[in-house]
């Protein structure tokens, strides 16, 4: 990942504040893949960057689906979100968070093992 540093991750009791549903409902969201986190320093995160306003990022659902049918981990679709892809000229999560759908999902669809 590309300057994950620079990248504000939310834990589960922060989801619940922001989305305002019990921590049962995030992990509901999680295993539906309607969210996607990753454990940080023993902690599962979501970067807040998967959330539009207090709500999941719609958009995020079907590229996940996309990405774990083209084989990725989950690991590696977080990694994949994050970091710059040179043919979206900024990372997918921004290209996504920009109205560029269907554009993320061929090349997620293209990268498949």
């Amino acid at each position: 990942m590309s300057d994950a540093a620079e990248i504000s991750w939310l834990t589960v009791p922060d989801l619940v504040e922001r989305l305002g549903v019990g921590p049962g409902r995030i992990r509901r969201l999680i295993e539906e893949r309607i969210l996607l986190a990753q454990r940080r320093d023993g902690v599962l995160k979501v970067p807040e960057l998967f959330l539009s306003g207090d709500e999941p990022l719609h958009e995020l659902r079907g590229t996940l689906i996309v990405l774990a049918d083209a084989g990725f981990t989950d690991d590696e679709a977080m990694n994949w979100l994050l970091a710059k892809d040179d043919t979206l000229g900024t990372s997918p999560i921004e290209a996504l968070r920009s109205g560029r759908k269907a554009e993320v999902r061929r090349v997620a669809q293209a990268l498949g093992f």
